[in-house]
């Protein structure tokens, strides 16, 4: 196993794994990312993300991706997982703890407070992974979310 920064070359292997889990997670048609826009994102003049490539055999076979939220309460960045995916037959190798343990020595190298993300209801397997890492669910927090014609909406 190895994992590596993303390079702009790895822009057609990213959106395919970002096209992947939006398929697992239910909602195949919800992507909107192009190859154009994923790589402006992420190697642009002005990038808002970051991803990670986990190889085995040097052929990629999972990812992450994240950005930076800014937390007032410690006055420190946090790092915001966006996405981590990791195809069928590597699950159950270490993957998923080998790019958390990245993300966490990058967060502590940094000087983040912590690092978030969030994870379908419905996703069992990946909550106990995720709980058997130490991470805590957030009670009594509820998500919104503003997009597409409501976010419009609002400022109309």
């Amino acid at each position: 196993m190895n994992l590596r920064p993303a390079i702009p070359a790895d822009v057609p292997v990213l959106l395919a794994f970002i096209r992947e889990l939006a398929a697992f997670e239910r909602a195949p048609d919800a992507v909107m990312m192009t190859a154009p826009k994923l790589r402006e994102a992420l190697f642009g003049e002005k990038p808002y993300g970051e991803a990670l490539i986990v190889e085995f055999d040097g052929k990629p076979q999972a990812m992450a991706t994240w950005g930076v939220a800014f937390n007032t309460w410690t006055a420190k960045p946090t790092l915001a997982v966006e996405d981590v995916y990791v195809r069928e037959a590597y699950r159950g190798r270490g993957v998923g703890r080998a790019i958390f343990t990245h993300l966490a020595k990058l967060a502590i190298a940094r000087g983040y407070s912590r690092i978030d993300w969030q994870v379908l209801d419905w996703n069992m397997p990946a909550i106990e992974f995720y709980e058997g890492l130490g991470a805590k669910r957030q009670a009594g927090w509820v998500k919104y979310r503003l997009a597409g014609a409501d976010l419009h909406m609002l400022v109309a």
